[in-house]
């Protein structure tokens, strides 16, 4: 008898990890420019307030 979590191939079987995808679609082109609008945005906050800071 073996322990229920054991070995290969038991829990869930998803295959490799997702990457992105390299030729993405409008509507995920659209999102990623978003999400890295946001990231930008966030970058120049914290490069402003490092210099502001005393």
């Amino acid at each position: 008898m073996r322990p229920a979590c054991s070995g290969a191939g038991d829990g869930w079987e998803t295959g490799g990890m997702p990457v992105l995808d390299p030729n993405p679609q409008h509507g995920q082109k659209k999102m990623l420019f978003v999400f890295g609008g946001f990231l930008a945005i966030f970058v120049i906050i914290g490069i402003v307030a490092t210099i502001a800071s005393p």
